[in-house]
């Protein structure tokens, strides 16, 4: 279970998504409604379900919030992502002989984009990817890709977009392992964190941010 405790502090104002106070209560002065009061009501509505503004200070951060993103959604967010970034590279890395240097030498990936002037690829790619992610989750909370599958990132404590800050260390700690040293293995590891992870399901780029995927409301 996760420990995380967002941080204190009301959501921002201009921010359409954060969690509101619950409003003023509105009906009859406070006390027991006299005999016939139209107040006096034996079978009261149920409170709405989802939606935000419920729960708002409560000891449930998710309260309030829509439901938590389905595991499958997030991946194939990602992917398209990754996709929509991995395409312009491809034909970008062609200049830098990245694939000529794949063929001749023998090279496996990892090497390759890490000997000689393939670093500065490398570096452009991990700009690329970085940047993509944080400008688009702080700006709505939302990339391409969860856009088309209907999520967004939304901080923990109150629902808001996150903001630049938050949105970098969550780029970071993403993509940078991945493109470095654990192609493979680093979202590997994401994935499995994500889908045992209670109750928030938060990978550990989520938790560095304090953030959680959530679906959109339709």
């Amino acid at each position: 279970m996760s420990t995380d405790q967002p941080p204190p502090g009301p959501p921002p104002d201009d921010d359409p998504f954060a969690k509101r106070p619950p409003e003023p209560p509105q009906g009859p002065p406070p006390g027991p409604p006299p005999p016939g009061s139209p107040y006096d009501d034996p079978y009261p509505p149920p409170p709405p379900y989802g939606g935000y503004g419920g729960g708002y200070g409560g000891t449930d951060p998710l309260s309030g919030m829509p439901p938590l993103a389905e595991t499958g959604r997030r991946v194939l967010a990602r992917l398209i992502d990754w996709v929509i970034i991995a395409v312009p590279l491809a034909i970008i890395g062609i200049p830098f002989d990245i694939y000529d240097r794949a063929t001749v030498d023998g090279d496996d990936f990892q090497t390759t984009w890490t000997g000689g002037g393939q670093l500065v690829f490398q570096l452009l790619t991990i700009v690329a990817y970085v940047t993509y992610d944080t400008v688009l989750t702080a700006q709505r909370g939302q990339t391409v890709g969860k856009r088309l599958m209907k999520l967004r990132v939304a901080m923990l404590n109150d629902g808001s977009t996150p903001p630049m800050s938050q949105s970098l260390l969550r780029a970071i700690v993403l993509w940078l392992p991945a493109l470095i040293c654990c192609a493979c293995l680093w979202p590997l590891l994401l994935l499995i964190l994500i889908m045992v992870d209670k109750p928030y399901k938060q990978g550990l780029h989520d938790k560095a941010a304090k953030t959680v995927v959530v679906t959109v409301p339709q």
